[in-house]
């Protein structure tokens, strides 16, 4: 009669219950939260568009550089979308149910950055009236992300380096250390390197930055993204503003990827926002998108002609230019062979041209 009575069970207590016994047993019944495996987990990435292999070849790192707790240094221009890497690290790490704590470097005067982040003690200083947590304290057991790192001043430079060595830090006032435990990801639309060179940049606090790396791609290194990226924002804003479904026509996509796109996404996103706005009608066409400099080359079209001929082919070099250091990845070398010019002669057309070749380079 008591085959298969036991089925099932994983613990049992003789009366009388005691509360010493029943809590423990309690605890270690109730099921525990396990992140699947990393190759199982279901990567949360919906801000993260684009098919081209530059930013594929980005995208892919996210999961090894998530689950790390290793500093990352994310490069890339400004508007190519550093912060959303940084957040889809955090939220696909075991980080993700903690703060993500953003902060802008370039944003803050140099007397506040110690202050901003490791806070103070009340009557640290005259007009300390209270107590103040720094971020470090709000993203406790989180990530902090430093954007901009490059722009930090050389004390700073010196007050953040202490920090990631040992993790400890004191707020402003206080004779007591605190501990930490927040991975840190910055960002940087400079070359590092080359700031190390010319001693605006800490060298030791490069290296302790650059454990991990990536490194987002310009928009005009994945051209085939541009209508992608634009129908998302087409699709966001005309639902925003309840204008329907809102789709770009092939003039208008066309329009779209030949431009240079010197301010990469939030520049795309800035301009499909404004032709939600003012288009007419549901289908985007080429008149509905303004791009700077297209008022100039409307008036060029119909004033004197050498004034429209200059123009045609300072275009005309620039998109030149854009496409076959696409090509080539940024290798000047390479990019000249395919253009049957002399390197350094190359060279002078790019910098007339504002262009830099390392942002052309898929890492």
């Amino acid at each position: 009669m008591l085959e298969g009575l036991f089925d099932g069970v994983d613990d049992f207590l003789c009366c009388p219950v005691r509360e010493i016994e029943l809590i423990p047993r309690i605890r270690r019944l109730l099921p525990r939260r396990r992140p699947p495996p990393v190759g199982l987990r279901p990567l949360k990435l919906d801000s993260l568009i684009g098919s081209s292999r530059p930013f594929l070849a980005a995208i892919e790192k996210i999961p090894r550089l998530a689950d790390s707790d290793a500093t990352v240094l994310i490069t890339g221009e400004t508007g190519t979308g550093k912060e959303l890497f940084a957040r889809a690290m955090h939220y696909n790490g075991p980080r993700r149910d903690n703060p993500f704590v953003p902060l802008n470097c370039g944003a803050l005067p140099d007397h506040l950055f110690e202050n901003e982040l490791f806070g103070h003690v009340r009557g640290a200083y005259t007009d300390a009236s209270y107590l103040q947590t720094g971020l470090l304290a709000e993203a406790e057991g989180g990530t902090l992300f430093l954007d901009e790192v490059d722009t930090l001043s050389k004390p700073a430079q010196t007050k953040l380096l202490r920090f990631l060595q040992d993790r400890e830090y004191r707020p402003l006032g206080s004779a007591k250390s605190l501990t930490a435990n927040v991975r840190t990801i910055g960002a940087t639309n400079t070359d590092l390197r080359e700031q190390v060179r010319m001693q605006t940049f800490r060298e030791d606090l490069y290296h302790r930055l650059n454990i991990l790396t990536v490194n987002v791609p310009t928009l005009r290194g994945r051209r085939e993204d541009i209508p992608i990226l634009a129908q998302y924002f087409l699709t966001r804003y005309a639902a925003q503003y309840g204008r329907g479904q809102m789709r770009l026509s092939a003039a208008a996509a066309r329009k779209l990827e030949v431009y240079s796109w010197p301010g990469n996404v939030r520049e795309l996103e800035n301009i499909v926002h404004r032709a939600v706005v003012i288009a007419p009608a549901l289908t985007l066409e080429p008149g509905d998108i303004e791009l700077p400099g297209s008022a100039g080359i409307e008036e060029a079209e119909t004033g004197p002609l050498q004034a429209a001929k200059r123009r045609a082919i300072k275009e005309f070099e620039h998109s030149y230019l854009s496409n076959l250091l696409v090509t080539s990845q940024g290798n000047i070398s390479q990019a000249a062979r395919a253009a049957g010019k002399d390197r350094r002669a190359l060279q002078r057309m790019i910098r007339k041209h504002g262009l830099a070749p390392l942002s052309f380079r898929f890492r």
